[in-house]
């Protein structure tokens, strides 16, 4: 059986805070319904996600609080930086998001915000589910450990 070849992606933002915050669950891809002047200031790396998440709206899937900055020779044309975005889903998709957001108390988050090896603009979403301060403390202790662990087999040879 042949390897599947490595997808090509230039991420543009990514929300390294999310997996220390969130226990993620299912992942999804999605479009972004974008402006010109978002698409321009996108590829030059200039957007934040750390802040962000969906949430449905009539029917649906709108991603909130995504910065992504004004485009410098935009002109009047540009974009408003923090305005809501709609996520580009299958009505399945969005059906099952909405289902588990109200249902069971999941929370959408965007991990990361990147151009497909097409060049079009996608955002991976997660179903996730916070973590109480117990369980930080946890993976921080895990994490540290796993520092020490490397520093000891290194320095042993």
């Amino acid at each position: 059986m042949a390897a599947k070849p490595e997808r090509k992606l230039r991420v543009v933002a990514d929300n390294r805070k999310a997996r220390f915050n969130y226990q993620i669950g299912e992942t999804f891809e999605a479009g972004i319904a974008l402006t010109g002047t978002e698409v321009k200031s996108l590829r030059l790396g200039r957007a934040t996600i750390a802040e962000a998440y969906a949430d449905s709206r009539g029917g649906e899937i709108w991603l909130v609080n995504a910065n992504i900055a004004e485009y410098l020779q935009g002109g009047r044309f540009n974009h408003a930086p923090k305005r809501p975005r709609k996520l580009l889903l299958h009505r399945r998709q969005i059906n099952k998001l909405a289902g588990a957001v109200e249902r069971e108390g999941m929370t959408l988050i965007p991990l990361k915000l990147y151009f497909n090896e097409k060049g079009r603009a996608k955002i991976e979403l997660a179903l996730a589910r916070g973590k109480k301060l117990h369980d930080k403390r946890e993976a921080e202790k895990k994490r540290s450990w796993e520092r020490e662990r490397g520093r000891l087999l290194r320095a042993k040879g």
